[in-house]
């Protein structure tokens, strides 16, 4: 049960309510966790900003999802692994690239390199070591690709945090961290 009740629409105020129709136009539902962060206006702003930007970035859409598997996995977040894997399908990955990126792997040598990265910026931290960044270089990333890497890595360590603190109610189809197929 949700430590952090959503926010219903019928009862909010018109300015939320017009954030909810836009999320709903895009996504076809607003969810629990964007509901939930309605408690907040400015928490709710400040996460559809920072998602809207990172969108209009130079990494593919598959990508975003394939780090925020990643990264949930790590930080056990069952919601967020739950939510990314509905949007991971969407965005085209097969069940096994799914799993792959739980994992923080991929076929594709780029996105692979990608996963380690964010895996290293999560577990150290945001300290990554020298020898990470000449990976990720030498896979073809520009530096303003590894800003966004890191970007994303902070987005979803947000919403991890954010979810586990809350027990925000999963409205996807669940799926569990630690269990890989």
């Amino acid at each position: 049960m949700s430590r952090i009740p959503p926010i219903d629409r019928s009862t909010t105020n018109d300015s939320v309510r017009v954030k909810f129709d836009a999320i709903e136009n895009q996504l076809g539902i607003v969810p629990n966790m964007m509901r939930t962060m309605a408690q907040s206006g400015p928490v709710l702003e400040a996460y559809l900003g920072f998602g809207a930007a990172l969108r209009r970035g130079r990494l593919p859409v598959r990508l975003h999802e394939q780090i925020a598997l990643a990264v949930a996995e790590i930080n056990a977040c069952d919601y967020c692994l739950s939510a990314h894997t509905a949007l991971g399908q969407g965005a085209g990955l097969s069940a096994d690239e799914l799993a792959a990126s739980r994992d923080a792997r991929a076929a594709d040598p780029k996105a692979a390199a990608a996963l380690q990265f964010a895996r290293a910026v999560v577990d150290r931290r945001g300290d990554v070591r020298d020898q990470d960044l000449a990976t990720i270089r030498a896979a073809g990333y520009t530096n303003g690709e590894i800003a966004e890497i890191i970007a994303h890595v902070a987005l979803n360590v947000f919403t991890n945090y954010f979810n586990r603190a809350a027990h925000t109610d999963i409205d996807f189809p669940l799926v569990t961290a630690g269990q890989l197929a």
